[in-house]
This record gives C-alpha cells, sequence and structure tokens, in this order.
C-alpha cells in the first residue's frame, strides 16, 4: 500500500503503479483554528510506504500524523519516503544557540517509522540523524532525459559540491565536457562567483545541481558565463520558491528541468523507478 502525502500525489501514484500496489485512500482537513488533520481511513494492515516530501512546516507535521494513523489501523511495518527531505541543510549550529534543525527533524520522522528513504540530500550525513535504517537514493539519473539535442555541450554545477551531479548527467547524455563554478560564500546573502576555465562561446550549457531554491546562486552563475549559445538548468529538487523561476528567466535560461521530488510545473521527470528499485531491494 502507498500512502500519499498531500505534497507527493503525483509521486506517489507513479509509485504505486511501479511497483503494483494499492493507493491508499488519504484525507486531508484544517481546523478553524489552523491545526491539521491528515487520516487514512480503510488503510490495509501488513506493510506500507509513506511518499511525503516535507517541503513546509505543515508537510513535516502531516507526515507525522500519517505515520501515526497508519499504526493506529494495525499496520505492521513502514517504509517513509521523503523524496525532499526539509531542514536537511540545516546541518549544523551555525551560531551559538542554534539547533541542528535536520538532527531534530529526523528523531521526530524516526519515531513512526521502520525504514527511511530519501532522494539527493544535499549531504548524506544528514541520514546519520535517524535512529532507524536510512537510505540515500540518487535522483540524478533521470536529469538528462528531457534535455534537448545539444551543441557540443557543457554540464557545469554551481560548485564543487555538486560536481557529481553535473557528472552524472552528462554520463547520460552521452557527451560533453564538465566542470564547476568557484563558489565563496562571503555571507547568508553574498555570494561569489568566479567563472569555469572551460570555454563555453557558441556552446549549450547545461547547469546542473541538486537543488534550485530562490534562484540567485544558479542566476549569479549564469551571468558568468561568457556568450553561451543556450543555458539550460537542470536539477534534483525544484523548489524553485518566490521569484526564483523569473530570476532565471530573465538570466537567459532557455528552460528549467526537474523531477517529481517537489511537483512543480518543471518536474519533466520522475524519481519513481529508482525508488521502486530501493523498496523492491529490500
Amino acid at each position: 500500500m502507498i500512502v500519499p502525502g498531500s505534497s507527493s500525489q503525483s509521486l506517489a501514484a507513479a509509485l504505486a503503479s511501479e511497483l503494483d500496489r494499492p493507493l491508499a485512500p488519504v484525507e486531508f482537513e484544517r481546523f478553524p483554528d489552523g491545526e491539521l488533520l491528515a487520516a487514512t481511513p480503510e488503510v490495509e494492515t501488513g506493510s506500507a510506504v509513506i511518499v511525503a516530501s516535507t517541503t513546509t512546516s505543515d508537510a513535516h507535521l502531516e507526515l507525522l500524523q500519517l505515520q501515526d494513523a497508519l499504526r493506529e489501523s494495525g499496520v505492521s511495518e513502514i517504509t517513509t519516503v521523503l523524496p525532499y527531505m526539509g531542514y536537511a541543510r540545516q546541518d549544523s549550529a551555525f551560531e551559538p544557540g542554534q539547533p541542528v534543525s535536520v538532527r531534530a527533524v529526523a528523531r521526530a520522522v524516526s519515531t513512526g517509522t521502520d525504514r527511511v528513504l530519501t532522494v539527493s540530500p544535499h549531504e548524506e550525513s544528514v541520514l546519520e540523524h535517524f535512529s532507524v535504517p536510512a537510505e540515500a537514493v540518487d535522483g540524478a539519473g533521470v536529469l538528462a532525459d528531457p534535455l534537448p539535442e545539444l551543441t557540443d555541450p557543457v554540464f557545469l554545477s554551481p560548485d564543487a559540491g555538486a560536481i557529481g551531479i553535473a557528472e552524472t548527467v552528462r554520463e547520460s547524455y552521452g557527451e560533453g565536457e564538465v566542470d564547476y563554478f568557484e563558489k565563496v560564500r562571503h555571507s547568508g546573502s553574498e555570494v561569489e562567483i568566479t567563472p569555469s576555465d572551460v570555454a563555453v562561446d557558441g556552446r549549450d550549457v547545461v547547469i546542473a545541481d541538486d537543488i534550485v531554491a530562490t534562484g540567485s546562486t544558479m542566476s549569479g552563475a549564469i551571468a558568468a558565463l561568457e556568450a553561451p549559445r543556450r543555458v539550460f538548468v537542470t536539477c534534483v529538487h525544484p523548489m524553485l520558491a518566490a521569484n526564483a523561476r523569473t530570476k532565471l528567466a530573465r538570466a537567459g535560461v532557455e528552460r528549467v528541468y526537474g523531477t517529481d521530488t517537489i511537483e512543480r510545473a518543471e518536474s519533466e521527470v520522475s524519481v519513481a523507478p529508482a525508488l521502486a528499485e530501493a523498496i523492491r531491494s529490500r
């Protein structure tokens, strides 16, 4: 049985199809005082897979309620799939008195599940905070699928930390160079981007990253390029908060491609097959 969170209904349906498992009925309600209620009426006992991206604080609470509802209904084994794990980038106490937010979130999620899968977390070290078995699933393997035919392509990551994603996209596409930008963060809002040494004049550029949130870093990287033919952005998690899509369009991005870990108009490819393989492998 596949149980969808409200933010991951399309991905949950795709995963149910991949695994040939039923999609559970779910109900979501908000009371006049603002409190949430996520319920799973008429669920089967046995095992269940919850699919819920925690893109908001409400989504986190909703996930905990779904876990508890399944336990209350007698489900004996729960796998929690976090296609996108919120707070995963808050993996340190950056100032005295601050929490390690991802640790707090992982502890809460662990109480209601037997296993956790999450897709391409910013740092795999976040998995260490769960008290149940936790595994990362690579979502970058499908990012090349929607790309058009490219001219002498260059695959770039916004920093050295994401070079593996650019390499994966390049390998899936089948040709092209790979490089990355040097990024120096001077403050929470000030980032310096140094251009890559690869010449991009007249060439198609694909910038690959795990997540595009505000679009500021990506737009800065694009501004550092000299005379590319076309620019595409591909990412596992298309958060695209606030005016991020407009920033990218103004920077000259022709198309943005993402997966369905966060369901957006730019979610061109699905991580359902990769998740299904991970679930079957147990």
